[in-house]
């Protein structure tokens, strides 16, 4: 399929020459990845910028593929099955000078768009920005998010569901650790941090609350415990990252979701 690259109308952002690749993982999101794509148009036509959309569909069996294509996204058919080397595969395709890496249940907006952009062109070779999760979120992850967000901003890391750099920072980063089946964000970031000022803008995005919903707080502290334990080996192994692999995906609050 030959490569489309769209150009926006109003301008909020004035930097005509930057081509941005939106490059959104997917597995089996049929449901969500509408509302993703239509975020991403949304925020890019704000901005006035010539962009392009690639949806990696990783091995889905639903009508992933079909609804990226008709929202007008490249689709690349990857079997994977591991976030880090799906996230590589649709970069490695991309044309833009500027990589923005958005999960296919993250609505981003103009606004920390717009910021990535000045960020970039201020001389930041990436970053990311905060993240709220949409819907009723349970008690433990509402008492443990704003520390564990804190952290990863002082630390400057990113979170997974919105991610960018220049094209060349991620060449001289190598891209993501195809090691790794989880936090390959993290590792991400801190190569990028080697290579030049990286920044992790106030802005946020909104992403699915829907993996806080469906497993319990005792859940996720035996996945902690077990990464305590294991370290790098575990996040090296799929079998024990049922958080990111698990099928168990269906939201208790779906029809109740504003990315529904």
């Amino acid at each position: 399929m030959p490569t489309t690259v769209s150009t926006a109308s109003v301008s909020t952002v004035s930097v005509p020459t930057v081509c941005v690749s939106f490059v959104v993982p997917a597995h089996n999101e049929e449901r969500l990845l509408p509302g993703a794509l239509q975020a991403i148009r949304s925020a890019a036509d704000s901005c006035k910028i010539k962009y392009e959309i690639v949806v990696a569909d990783d091995a889905s069996t639903d009508r992933t593929a079909h609804i990226a294509t008709e929202f007008g996204a490249r689709v690349i058919a990857v079997q994977h099955r591991k976030i880090s080397a799906t996230r590589n595969s649709g970069a490695r395709v991309a044309i833009g000078d500027l990589i923005v890496f958005v999960d296919a249940d993250t609505l981003i907006n103009a606004g920390v768009l717009g910021r990535a952009i000045e960020a970039i062109t201020d001389g930041a070779v990436g970053g990311g920005a905060m993240v709220r999760f949409d819907g009723r979120i349970p008690l433990y992850a509402r008492a443990s998010i704003p520390v564990l967000t804190g952290l990863m901003r002082i630390l400057r890391l990113a979170a997974g569901c919105f991610v960018f750099c220049t094209r060349a920072a991620f060449d001289a980063a190598g891209g993501f650790d195809e090691r790794l089946f989880g936090a390959e964000e993290i590792a991400f970031s801190a190569a990028l941090k080697k290579v030049g000022r990286f920044v992790i803008l106030r802005e946020t995005v909104m992403s699915s609350g829907r993996k806080l919903r469906t497993y319990s707080g005792f859940e996720v502290l035996a996945i902690m415990g077990r990464f305590a334990m294991g370290g790098r080996r575990m996040i090296e192994c799929r079998d024990q990252m049922g958080l990111w692999y698990d099928p168990r995906r269906e939201d208790p609050e779906r029809t109740n979701s504003p990315l529904s």
